[in-house]
């Protein structure tokens, strides 16, 4: 190594401090990268802030939605060279002063972690912060409740609900294509074929659907007994459901629409303009009055009866079950599936017992568990086999 720090032995420790901060921001970094990052800033060199940039991103950066969080992490640490030691070190010499940028959630808790008072010796329970993405840790929180996570494990569980895909099978759609399968024979492409080969048919090609992913409508419930659950679960469906036709809305004692807030691509942007947007957070649950202003005010969100609703709460209402009862039979009628993800399976002998939730038992067409990391892995093939019934 022959550039700035490396004379004196600096510069892998702080692309290894660089590194570990990107992991803590949910970016991910394994020791590979690392190496090879600091293999490619000895080719580019330091000189140039544009060079080093192009470089550290191209290698630590593999998802679009990390570029943003890279660019300012990147900034802290160009603004301050001696930062990536000091998250190395997770320490600091001193208090800053001044006010600091505007940052991201996820660049800002990755830059809190390091900045734990140094006092004495290094002691063993402090050098564990970076060790919260381990896979001991990841197959510990699998199996954990949402409702029982402390602070720290929340946080961390946050991170990994956005990596965890829901695959869903696609469906036939209505336009179709050449293909050798089908039920209708393609005679444009039979013409076509014959003319290629002087009058010869020498097979038949046919028309096949094109398949089609099937729109999601998305009703969270963000009441007080779901306060654990809905910013994971809402994280988690931005990031699974990205890429398809999908509507989402949020319901406590009324209706909130969080499309606006799912059209954003970084999911903390989308976190930050759902909490902004939503009102009535750990109130009380009034779906029966909800789904009336969905049917009233946003019916088209329900295409052609082809809509998968995912219906998110644990059934715990405090409305009339007869209104209820008559909002649910409508939107039953006007989907393909009604899906009830009830976080209240982590109990073992569950049964519907509250009059909201017999309601939503009698008319879902199936009812899945959604507590913990586990279960949220294993919803894209429950799902599935509900959707081949």
């Amino acid at each position: 190594m022959k550039l700035g720090d490396a004379r004196s032995g600096k510069l892998p420790d702080n692309i290894t401090g660089f590194g570990r901060a990107l992991r803590r921001a949910g970016v991910p970094v394994d020791s590979s990268r690392i190496a090879l990052a600091i293999d490619a800033v000895g080719l580019v060199g330091i000189e140039r802030k544009d060079d080093l940039h192009a470089a550290l991103r191209a290698v630590f950066v593999s998802r679009q939605q990390d570029l943003e969080v890279f660019d300012q992490l990147f900034d802290a640490l160009f603004r301050n060279p001696e930062l990536a030691q000091q998250l190395l070190a997770q320490m600091l010499p001193k208090v800053r002063q001044g006010q600091p940028p505007k940052r991201k959630a996820r660049v800002q808790e990755a830059l809190a972690a390091a900045r734990t008072p140094a006092e004495g010796p290094r002691k063993e329970s402090e050098i564990q912060l970076d060790a919260a993405m381990t896979a001991s840790d990841q197959q510990r929180l699998r199996h954990a409740d949402f409702a029982t996570l402390n602070a720290s494990e929340f946080h961390l569980i946050e991170r990994l609900v956005r990596d965890v895909p829901m695959p869903l099978p696609p469906v036939p759609g209505r336009r179709t294509r050449a293909g050798t399968r089908g039920q209708r024979p393609h005679w444009a492409a039979a013409l076509q074929q014959a003319r290629r080969f002087e009058g010869e048919l020498l097979w038949l090609p046919k028309r096949s659907r094109r398949p089609q992913a099937l729109p999601l409508l998305v009703l969270v419930d963000i009441s007080g007994s779901m306060e654990r659950y809905a910013r994971l679960l809402l994280a988690f469906l931005h990031n699974a459901t990205h890429g398809r036709p999908r509507a989402a809305f949020a319901f406590g004692t009324d209706l909130t629409d969080l499309r606006p807030a799912f059209r954003q691509r970084d999911t903390d942007h989308m976190l930050d303009m759902a909490n902004a947007a939503i009102a009535d957070f750990a109130g009380g649950t009034r779906l029966g009055a909800s789904l009336t202003t969905l049917r009233e005010r946003h019916a088209r969100t329900l295409v052609g009866r082809r809509t998968v609703v995912l219906l998110i709460s644990d059934g715990l209402d405090t409305g009339e079950p007869e209104a209820l009862n008559q909002e649910v039979v409508w939107l039953k009628r006007h989907c393909r599936q009604l899906l009830w993800l009830n976080p209240l399976l982590r109990f073992d002998g569950y049964a519907p017992l509250a009059s909201g939730a017999q309601v939503l038992h009698q008319h879902a067409d199936g009812m899945l568990a959604v507590h913990n990391l586990s279960r949220l892995e294993d919803l894209a093939q429950a799902m599935a086999q509900l959707m081949r019934r």
